[in-house]
């Protein structure tokens, strides 16, 4: 079966295919202008339903499970084969790209459709999920579709209010769904042998290397702050410059500090100060005291804790020298999670394969993949998007890097399925 590979012309039309129906989800929408599908909603079960029929029409066995996911399988050579799994999420951000998500999925759509056609079975089964929510738009928390299947769903989450105070469990009923079935999406180690995702970069690299397609080492671990700088306040006009206490001024030193230093670690790490709020925010007011966040993110998670350590004592330092004082309160953390070494190399095969070389690179925002990991190793394949540009209307992708993706995602998956 090495010869596997589709060729050009089925590639193309399998890629114009995931083309019409990447639009034909973007009209799945709760408002008529713009792309916004969230979990649970009436939207996110028309969605399961249109990507259901395109699943049974490739030949998968179809069913929606108790979180909301749609999931298709495709038998193996032997009955009640593990499965490889592949899939992505079809939930959207509000004013969404209609390629974050959905590409994935019907992408792995098209892997089968092509074993059905020329009726190949392989040594495992392949199943393909459509999650009901990775975004977290609706609910304010993350990866639930994902994180049904791994059976890792706090207990806290069913009783968890959206912004109309409507709780997950609520909405779920809603849509004929049960809370306390929960449990019932939960798949056993066993069933599963690997997991494998494509994706759109969202970023500008692969763009950058004029390549389509890219193998994603790791997705970034993260680390998320509230810091403060307190000085002292006062009039404008009347303190001198040497006997400031500005802590707008102890910030901004902190933050040129930050972009500097950051990239001389590694070229992998990012730092971002998303946030700055002054008080007492008057213009003829001197700022005694600057609120800000910090983001900080990167592949492992040791060079990651390092950076963090010495900004932090950067920070110190600076408001020791101008005698302020600096306070941090980490509330999200996130490791970063490593791809499987194993799939790597296979979707390194392929890409190489279909475009001649491969281009590895981390990927810089969360995925499914992130919960799936917890319980099966995982995959990660690239495709370039239009300036890295993604949760927006003007996200891209060209139907020929699509093409590669499915040529190369194909013999991904017959090899790895025959190791």
């Amino acid at each position: 079966m090495s010869g596997c590979l589709m060729n050009a012309t089925e590639a193309e039309l399998a890629a114009a295919r995931v083309m019409a129906r990447c639009d034909a989800l973007a009209e799945i929408s709760e408002t008529g202008d713009k792309l916004t599908r969230v979990y649970l909603s009436p939207e996110h079960m028309r969605a399961n339903t249109r990507v259901g029929e395109w699943m049974a029409a490739a030949g998968m066995q179809v069913w929606q499970d108790s979180v909301g996911n749609i999931c298709g399988r495709y038998e193996g050579a032997v009955a009640n084969a593990p499965a490889l799994l592949l899939g992505s999420h079809l939930d959207t951000v509000r004013n969404a790209g209609r390629y974050d998500g959905m590409l994935g999925v019907l992408t792995a759509i098209e892997t089968v459709q092509y074993l059905h056609q020329h009726q190949l079975r392989l040594p495992l089964a392949i199943e393909i999920i459509g999650f009901g929510d990775e975004e977290g738009t609706r609910f304010g928390i993350t990866l639930l579709g994902s994180r049904g299947i791994t059976g890792s769903w706090p207990e806290s989450w069913v009783t968890h209010p959206d912004g109309n105070s409507i709780t997950v469990a609520e909405a779920m009923a809603d849509v004929g769904l049960d809370a306390s079935k929960i449990g019932q999406a939960a798949r056993q180690v066993s069933d599963i042998v690997a997991y494998l995702e494509l994706h759109i970069e969202q970023g500008p690299c692969l763009e950058q290397e004029q390549l389509a397609l890219g193998v994603v080492t790791a997705i970034n671990g993260a680390r998320r702050l509230n810091c403060r700088f307190v000085g002292e306040a006062g009039h404008a006009g009347t303190v001198p410059m040497s006997h400031r206490k500005d802590a707008l001024a102890a910030a901004a030193e902190w933050m040129v500090y930050i972009e500097h230093s950051t990239p001389q670690h590694d070229a992998q790490l990012v730092a971002t100060v998303g946030t700055l709020q002054c008080a007492p925010g008057a213009v003829n007011v001197i700022p005694g005291e600057v609120d800000l966040t910090l983001d900080v993110r990167g592949p492992q998670d040791q060079p990651l804790a390092a950076l963090l350590s010495e900004l932090l004592t950067q920070a110190e330092a600076i408001a020791l020298r101008r005698g302020l004082i600096f306070s941090a309160d980490e509330y999200y953390h996130i490791g970063a999670t490593r791809c499987d070494d194993r799939l790597q190399e296979a979707l390194s095969q392929a890409v190489t394969q279909v475009q001649g070389r491969a281009l590895s690179l981390p990927s810089g925002a969360g995925h499914d993949a992130i919960a799936i990991a917890e319980r099966w190793p995982v995959g990660m394949l690239f495709v370039r998007c239009d300036r890295g540009i993604s949760h927006h209307p003007a996200e891209s992708v060209m139907t020929n890097d699509v093409a590669k993706a499915i040529q190369a995602y194909l013999l991904a998956v017959v090899n790895i399925a025959k190791s």
